[in-house]
């Protein structure tokens, strides 16, 4: 699905990682870790097109276009828009899904027509992920997926990326809290320069 080889990346004239391989299959987890300023997001955010490397190769299995989701840090909710059509945007732009799958998935349903704006900042994250349910995508790449999220909704997070992954689908995460999902990659970035 996603094979990446020697990748290096680095930020403000500083190297953040090198030499980085990762193949990942249908239904394989990657496992994102380091302290602060190690990279994560930047890996994620290369993996994404985001950002290009400053060296390595990066491709995908299948030809064509990567199909994939990708949830930085920000949440990417209109504040003025009510629950369900923020989530209508993205099955929108996917051209497929469900909001109401979406919003089941994530515990959202009976908001579903309240204004984002009077959303908590947990429920704001889990509108976020509600794409990944709503808008279905082989690929995940997830950073600080659970950050604002209780324990209840990391639980439901686990779950569900389980059965994304048991489904064929695979995923890339970078968390600080302990998922408890099966990785079959452990990535651990170094310690950040002071």
């Amino acid at each position: 699905m996603l094979e990446a080889r020697g990748l290096a990346c680095e930020r403000g004239g500083r190297v953040l990682f090198r030499g980085l391989d990762l193949a990942l299959a249908p239904g394989e987890a990657a496992l994102v870790t380091g302290p602060n300023g190690s990279g994560k997001s930047s890996l994620l955010r290369l993996l994404a097109g985001l950002l290009p490397p400053s060296a390595g190769s990066l491709s995908w299995t299948g030809g064509g276009e990567p199909d994939f989701h990708y949830v930085g840090h920000g949440d990417a909710v209109k504040p003025a828009l009510s629950v369900s059509r923020n989530l209508a945007f993205w099955v929108g732009l996917a051209g497929q899904g469900s909001v109401a799958a979406g919003l089941e998935a994530v515990g959202l349903s009976a908001l579903a027509d309240l204004p984002a704006r009077l959303l908590s900042a947990g429920q704001r994250r889990r509108l976020c992920l509600a794409r990944l349910f709503a808008a279905p995508a082989p690929l995940w790449l997830l950073d600080e997926p659970t950050a604002g999220l209780d324990e209840a909704a990391v639980a439901d997070m686990a779950r569900g990326l389980e059965a994304h992954l048991a489904g064929g689908g695979a995923a890339v995460v970078a968390s600080h809290v302990p998922l408890r999902v099966e990785a079959a990659h452990r990535i651990r970035l170094g310690a950040a320069a002071p």
